[in-house]
């Protein structure tokens, strides 16, 4: 399918031809796009921060700059701008509005069916491409008697009347809408629908024509119009009871005459893009209320209401942002809004990139921009979820040696972009041939900066590519488990980014398809888990110091890392499986690796706090008792300061002292003489390039990696022990 996307770090706007979303969830549908609308607002500050140097983004971004500097200071320029360009050298998806019909519907959805007219929304969803990938929760059926030309509009129709709803308006006020552009005439129309007294203000006087000639009160033009004097005549001389501000500028101004015009104890909404220094004086002397609004209403930024997996009860929740989208098409439908003035162009898909390039020139008048998607004869075969290699897939035998491995990767986030893809780099033997992503614009991306053979959204292809033998399993924790088990059915080696399994159940899935495909075949495959910490410089300083010392260990870890708000996928059960599970993990395998033994028992305990603000499982102390009579402190904590140092650990053992600072520095003390390795100025090294060339330099030699797939289920089920003895507040366990 064709997709309109730009890459925010080069600012290239590209239309690509590329596979069809992955396969629909059981909360979702797929549709095939009509009509999508350009948000001219919202995609031209997006276009004009993308198009911007790296200074430029920084001087837009400070808060972002901040973290980086923080991220410099902890963990050097190398790892920082490493990390920096893989977050920003991505493909970013254009369009948020969109409508079409359904082509498909998950298991789960409830009230759509194939054939339906929708009208969806959501930003990376109803975007600029010919096939959508929609939560139910986002879509709306349209009504007859209105186009697809004007759903389209659905989502912008949702953000005014959101900030309508926000404004709390009662019968016989006076709104004055602030910009009339789209966002500004939309919400005008539907404030004169509900029968309040509307004035628009705005720069361009054909705007405030525009509004008066649909029924506004009154108008004025900003600096030639005295905007004041006007509004003092339309509200009989109080000031307006609401003021909302759809203007797009960089300018406190907005601000500063939305105060000027607001009655004493008036309300300021603003659902657009301006400065928000609030002149304290006259908020003072009125006492104005003021919010900024957000999206399109109730439900936006909630993951499960975003994945379609929950709605919000009426009773409770009248008007959520899908409920805002349909009331917007009943208006419509009854003729009280149109849209039909609001559109200035018209495009086909083939032509998206000529229509930004109008927009960024700024020559013409310009309000609504359309992208059309016509009827293809050819668009069934083109929505296929792959692209083809070029080859029949055949199975064939595993080869115990190999001078080049072929390496397949399912996932490309930003620990691929950021970490692993850089780790791989130059790596002799190493060769990327395929890229499985849920987005194809992604795989497109990474197919193209690193010269892969073909990307897709299909897993199968990869694991089923003959030519493949490395399978890179880079998803969300969730679905590790049951990807591990189907690349060992199909006969490959196995790279998976931690952890192995988020439950007991898909651990002992694990165990059983290792298990089998080891008495199935000879030469059976490696599973390696990334727990990276093992081939650290700094750790690898400290273990060979501590080859002569035969006597138990005492290690201490502690992870200062940051707070992750609950919403974030790492924390639901499904996707994450939580921190301990998920990040703990890493420093359950680091002391098995420094203390040479497997955890016996655990013993675990959270911070209480009221809060709901600070996470009981992000803030533990785990103690670990090992087989060798060596114990285990592990301290995790998303309390502490994130401009210091992320990481330190601490061996004591035979009279010695060893310590880590952030695997950027160590130091060994023994009998009264110190060794150190690294300083101020090394870059963190968490053992990520060496573990790929352990990992790659084994497969060519067609040898066993360093660590036994048992110690890989020994930390997997101290996390589970670590979770039970947070329940039940006693020692548990770990049998292996």
């Amino acid at each position: 399918m064709k997709q309109l996307f730009q890459n925010y770090k080069t600012g290239e706007l590209r239309l690509a031809e590329v596979p069809v979303l992955g396969n629909v969830l059981e909360s979702e549908l797929v549709v095939r796009n009509k009509d999508s609308l350009i948000s001219i607002g919202t995609e031209r500050y997006m276009l004009d921060l993308a198009k911007k140097s790296l200074l430029g983004k920084a001087v837009a971004r400070p808060d972002l700059v901040k973290q980086v500097i923080n991220k410099v200071r902890t963990e050097g320029l190398g790892e920082a701008y490493r990390q920096s360009m893989g977050r920003i050298d991505a493909p970013v998806p254009l369009g948020y509005s969109a409508a079409g019909v359904v082509m498909e519907v998950g298991a789960g959805v409830t009230g759509f069916a194939i054939g339906d007219r929708v009208a969806c929304a959501g930003s990376g969803i109803a975007s600029h491409a010919e096939v959508l990938r929609v939560p139910q929760t986002l879509a709306v059926k349209i009504p007859d008697n209105v186009s697809f030309e004007a759903a389209s509009f659905v989502a912008l129709g949702g953000i005014a009347m959101h900030a309508i709803r926000i404004a709390k308006l009662t019968f016989g006020e006076r709104v004055v809408v602030l910009g009339l552009g789209l966002l500004g005439q939309l919400a005008m129309q539907i404030l004169l629908a509900a029968g309040y007294q509307v004035f628009g203000v705005d720069v361009v006087p054909a705007k405030v024509q525009m509004a008066l000639e649909h029924g506004a009160h009154g108008g004025a033009v900003t600096g030639k119009d005295d905007v004041a004097g006007a509004v003092n005549v339309f509200t009989d001389g109080h000031g307006a009871d609401a003021v909302i501000i759809f203007a797009s500028t960089k300018t406190n101004d907005p601000i500063e005459l939305a105060a000027e015009l607001a009655r004493e104890r008036g309300r300021i909404v603003v659902p657009g893009l301006v400065g928000l220094d609030i002149p304290r004086k006259v908020f003072y002397e009125k006492e104005l209320d003021f919010v900024v609004s957000r999206a399109w209403g109730p439900g936006m930024y909630d993951p499960d209401y975003e994945a379609g997996k929950v709605d919000y009860p009426l009773s409770f929740v009248r008007w959520t942002a899908q409920r805002n989208m349909a009331h917007f098409l009943e208006l419509l439908s009854e003729g009280k809004a149109t849209v039909e003035h609001l559109i200035t162009h018209r495009f086909p898909i083939d032509r998206a990139v000529e229509a930004y390039e109008m927009i960024l020139e700024g020559k013409e008048p310009i309000i609504g921009v359309i992208l059309q998607y016509p009827e293809q004869p050819d668009l069934a075969r083109r929505i296929d979820r792959k692209h083809k290699p070029p080859h029949k897939i055949e199975h064939k035998p595993m080869q115990s040696a190999k001078s080049v491995i072929s390496i397949g990767l399912i996932g490309a986030g930003l620990f691929a972009k950021g970490t692993l893809l850089p780790a791989l780099k130059g790596i002799e033997g190493a060769e990327l041939r395929a890229v499985a992503t849920s987005t194809g614009i992604s795989g497109e991306h990474i197919a193209r900066k690193y010269g892969l053979a073909y990307y897709t959204t299909d897993i199968d292809q990869i694991l089923n590519d003959p030519e493949i033998d490395l399978v890179m399993i880079l998803t969300r924790h969730g679905s590790h488990a049951s990807l591990v088990s189907k690349a060992l059915k199909a006969g490959k080696h196995v790279f998976v980014e931690k952890p192995l399994a988020i439950t007991p159940a898909q651990l002992d899935k694990v165990v059983a398809a290792y298990q089998e495909q080891k008495t199935r075949n000879t030469q059976h495959a490696t599973l390696v888990v990334g727990f990276n910490r093992r081939f650290a410089p700094t750790t690898t300083f400290l273990l060979s110091h501590m080859q002569s010392v035969t006597t138990p260990k005492i290690v201490t870890v502690q992870a200062n890392v940051g707070y992750i708000p609950p919403e974030v996928w790492v924390h639901d059960p499904e996707q994450g499986g939580g921190n301990i599970i998920g990040e703990v993990c890493h420093f359950v395998d680091l002391v098995q690796g420094l203390t040479g033994s497997m955890p016996t028992s655990i013993y675990a305990r959270a911070v209480r706090a009221e809060s709901e603000a600070i996470i009981p499982d992000d803030n533990v102390a785990i103690t670990l008792t090992m087989a060798n009579g060596s114990v285990g402190n592990i301290i995790y904590t998303a309390l502490g300061d994130k401009a210091y140092q992320r990481e330190r650990v601490e061996v004591f053992a035979g009279g010695a002292v060893g310590v880590i600072e952030n695997f950027r520095t160590a130091l060994w003390s023994q009998a009264g003489k110190h060794k150190r390795m690294g300083n101020l100025l090394t870059g963190v090294d968490r053992g990520h390039r060496v573990e790929m060339q352990v990992l790659i330099g084994s497969l060519r030699e067609g040898k066993p990696f360093p660590i036994p797939f048992d110690s890989y289920v020994a930390t997997t089920k101290a996390t589970f022990a670590a979770m039970e003895s947070l329940r039940t507040g006693q020692l548990v366990e770990v049998h292996c």
